[in-house]
């Protein structure tokens, strides 16, 4: 079973949990586990996780997607509260980011490919700006695209996903940075994503009330609603 735990968001789910801008998800499978983005400040998404019962110290691995503060904010706090995992970032982090955390945390530069943990990859950096990375997850239902902010573009994003791990598209999660798209871009994005053929959708963080609420619309029963403390379980 692979489990998505939406610990940092700017939307709400699960009540008694905190809300700010940024984003971070806790991913597992078997007994590995990644934090993709770590929200814009400790002591939010530390309480969060100890909320849901997620230790910094069992935190084997992060995933930057790129480099602004409310996806990269969490990330002193859970160092100093004992987290020593793998940081995987995109080559275009700043040498004072890197400079920062060599020696507290292992920092791997992510190429196109690049595994994190079983079933779990770096889509590789794309241009922005700023430049960023996906996550890709590669399920027995179909490719889980999991995105930070979508900077270089959401269908792109998507788009590449799969014609790189050459499957289908089962779900794609996180911001889509819609929040000033108007809505014949987002109804063009919709096409396109029905071109490509994916199945679910579940925007948060910045994508925008507006184009939440087209893709909501427009996929149905196929829209899954997020926030805080959502769970996203898939079968593997």
């Amino acid at each position: 079973m692979i489990s998505i735990t939406l610990v940092f968001d700017n939307y709400p789910y699960k009540p008694g949990l905190e809300t700010a801008w940024g984003f971070s998800a806790f991913i597992t499978y078997q007994d590995q586990n990644l934090l993709f983005d770590t929200g814009a400040t400790g002591n939010l998404l530390l309480k969060n996780m100890a909320a849901l019962d997620i230790k910094p110290a069992q935190i084997q691995n992060i995933v930057l997607s790129h480099e602004h503060a409310d996806h990269t904010g969490g990330m002193q706090a859970l160092v100093s509260a004992g987290a020593v995992p793998k940081v995987f970032i995109p080559p275009s982090f700043s040498a004072e980011f890197k400079n920062y955390y060599s020696g507290k945390v292992e920092l791997i530069q992510a190429a196109p490919g690049t595994k994190i943990i079983d079933r779990m990859y770096s889509l590789g950096e794309l241009a922005g700006p700023p430049p960023e990375q996906a996550l890709v997850i590669d399920t027995t239902k179909g490719l889980v695209v999991i995105t930070g902010c979508a900077h270089p573009g959401i269908e792109e994003i998507v788009l590449k996903a799969k014609q790189d791990f050459k499957e289908d598209i089962y779900l794609v999660l996180g911001g889509f940075h819609l929040g000033n798209a108007s809505a014949s871009q987002v109804n063009g994005i919709i096409k396109e994503f029905n071109r490509i053929g994916v199945k679910y959708v579940a925007p948060c963080h910045c994508t925008g009330e507006q184009t939440i609420n087209i893709f909501r619309n427009a996929f149905g029963e196929d829209f899954i609603q997020v926030g805080v403390g959502k769970v996203i379980e898939i079968e593997n």
